[in-house]
């Protein structure tokens, strides 16, 4: 086993590999099983992690037998017994994604009071969910997540308009399920890890509407169809809401997260010597500001010792956004990355690794990168000129020059992203 400090790269990555393990679907579930109907059990889902989860939950259950179906990216799924795994685009919804929506639809709609749908939900559930309401198309959909895909509008606020322009989020499908009983089984990818915020919320009912989606398109000046702006402005697009006794029995529950993914990440650095600062497990906002405050954090710890003194290991989580300016490739922790780097720059004894722990970074291949404070001087070294990088949006082109990607594959979970900040003691 590799000393911290001797391949900071290697320990850092362990430090990922211990995050994603605490999700283990199989882990995550064991203590939330729901109790077995008198009835049918059927399975809904959706989520880059959702096929793993529904394995999972195959392993485990001792009730009538399961039936039905999840979505997952493409080249997410995996091996399941009994429950159908689907496969759609992500981060732009598909014709596929729409043929899900409505096969979780027909697994939902016809069940009784005695029996049992469980939903596995996890991050990327909204764009593998498309349900345009009517009046639009999946097109104006993929138009509108587009456009908050590049406006920079946190997850929070995004998945508040997402359930106004839809017939399955928002706690649609689980209405349609009534008077079954319905038991969500969330793996958070949202800040604060709110059920009904988590993929959009298809099974739990909203304490927000309307008037907060219009917010959002105002605030973010969002360049929506207009067929899709129509639909917000006639007021036919509110949500079920939170305490309708159409949901009195149904239960939602948070099985994994980034707070319980960064705790384990930060006792595997204590195990090994090194003192670990969890941070936030919910920083949101821009990935540039993001990384001007972390990188400030970092330099004031490794040049005064404070407000931690190294060898320590600043761990973070949550979801930051990218403001699109240019037609670069990357995602929001390769953007990181690199706006760390240039707040880094010249800094010695600093690493630092952001990924994503589903293993895909935006629309690249990796999950992230690595750097340190030789980065943005290396760039320049090869030729190339890191501050217009940034600017393009192309952290994947200025870490690929470094051969700095840090590539997993897909994970089987997400609990959004991972940062972690090694600090090295005086003289490493």
């Amino acid at each position: 086993m590799t000393a911290p400090f001797d391949d900071p790269r290697a320990f850092l990555a362990e430090l990922f590999h211990a995050a994603v393990a605490a999700a283990d679907p199989e882990r995550a579930l064991a203590a939330h099983l729901p109790a077995p109907p008198r009835g049918r059990a059927v399975v809904v889902g959706a989520g880059k992690g959702a096929a793993q989860m529904a394995a999972a939950l195959e392993r485990l259950w001792q009730g009538p037998p399961l039936e039905g179906a999840v979505v997952t990216r493409y080249g997410h799924g995996c091996a399941t017994r009994r429950i159908e795994v689907l496969e759609a685009a992500h981060p732009a919804p598909d014709e596929a994604g729409l043929a899900a929506s409505e096969r979780m639809f027909a697994l939902a709609r016809g069940l009784g009071p005695d029996d049992l749908l469980i939903a596995l939900i996890c991050g990327g559930g909204s764009a593998l969910l498309p349900a345009p309401p009517p009046g639009l198309t999946l097109e104006d959909e993929i138009a509108v997540n587009r456009a908050l895909l590049n406006s920079g509008a946190p997850i929070g606020q995004m998945n508040a308009l997402r359930v106004c322009m839809s017939r399955i989020k928002g706690g649609r499908l689980a209405a349609a399920a009534h008077p079954a009983r319905v038991v969500t089984l969330a793996a958070s990818d949202i800040p604060g890890d709110d059920p009904a915020l988590i993929a959009s919320g298809p099974t739990i009912p909203q304490r927000t509407g309307r008037a907060e989606a219009l917010a959002v398109a105002r605030r973010w000046r969002l360049d929506l169809p207009e067929a899709a702006r129509a639909w917000l402005e006639r007021g036919d697009c509110e949500p079920p809401q939170a305490g309708d006794p159409a949901f009195a029995r149904d239960e939602a529950h948070v099985v994994a997260s980034a707070g319980l993914s960064l705790e384990a990440a930060a006792a595997l650095a204590e195990k090994r010597g090194v003192r670990a600062a969890i941070l936030s497990d919910s920083i949101e906002g821009e990935a540039r500001e993001a990384a001007r405050v972390l990188g400030a954090v970092a330099r004031e710890c490794a040049l005064r010792a404070r407000p931690f003194a190294p060898p320590v290991a600043l761990l973070s989580g949550g979801e930051t956004s990218v403001r699109v300016r240019g037609k670069g490739r990357g995602g929001r922790n390769g953007e990181f990355a690199l706006a760390l780097a240039r707040e880094l720059d010249g800094l010695e004894g600093v690493c630092a690794l952001a990924a994503d722990t589903d293993g895909i970074d935006g629309a690249g291949d990796n999950a992230g990168a690595f750097c340190d404070g030789a980065s943005w001087s290396r760039l320049a070294g090869a030729g190339a000129d890191p501050a217009a990088l940034l600017d393009d949006n192309d952290a994947w082109s200025a870490f690929a020059r470094l051969d700095d990607l840090f590539v997993t594959g897909p994970t089987g979970v997400n609990v959004n992203d991972f940062r972690a900040i090694l600090i090295a003691p005086r003289g490493r």
